[in-house]
């Protein structure tokens, strides 16, 4: 009895994810639009679409944390949620400084791109198909550190210097709905 009560768990947690990561690139792929055309005209909701950024992954990985087993289970995304949340607040206090914005984003893209990485290396035991989480954790990283890079620079970046990174995030969490979604799909049809 316990082994048809883990099926359905365990479908329903699928079933979650898929729905977690199209609403991480849907979230993400509006935020790049609003970045590369209303942010152009107002600074003032540049400035809003940079807080928003971090905040709404501090929110996703806490709704995603809390329905997939909670933070003791999901450690890795208990510390983003505290990491998204000082990295808005560090981002309300470095503005309108673009060049320490972008050095938060980038400290924040390290840490968030690594415990990204944990949590889709722990999630391909249990689901597979995580591959592009796990390259977008590296990714994302890797990126960080750019932006660290970018921030020392004369040339003042804006909001469509993370315009980029988030464009892949969209990129790469689509991907990984639609590997789960054919993995799902393939199944059903076995």
């Amino acid at each position: 009895m316990q082994q048809s009560r883990a099926i359905p768990d365990h479908a329903a947690e699928e079933r979650w994810l898929k729905i977690y990561y199209f609403a991480r690139a849907a979230f993400a792929l509006a935020w790049v639009v609003a970045a590369a055309t209303a942010a152009k005209a107002s600074p003032v909701l540049g400035a809003v679409l940079l807080v928003l950024y971090p905040a709404w992954d501090a929110l996703a990985n806490l709704v995603d944390g809390s329905r997939s087993g909670g933070f003791a289970r999901n450690r890795t995304q208990a510390v983003n949620v505290a990491a998204s949340l000082a990295i808005t607040l560090a981002v309300v206090i470095a503005l309108p400084d673009m060049h320490h914005v972008l050095a938060v984003f980038g400290v924040w893209a390290i840490l968030s791109g690594l415990l990204q990485l944990g949590t889709g290396v722990r999630r391909w035991k249990a689901f597979g198909a995580q591959w592009a989480m796990i390259l977008s954790g590296g990714q994302s990283a890797l990126a960080g550190g750019f932006f660290i890079y970018q921030a020392q620079l004369p040339a003042v970046p804006s909001v469509a210097t993370v315009a980029g990174y988030a464009g892949f995030g969209a990129f790469y969490f689509l991907v990984s709905a639609l590997l789960l979604s054919v993995r799902a799909w393939r199944r059903a049809r076995a």
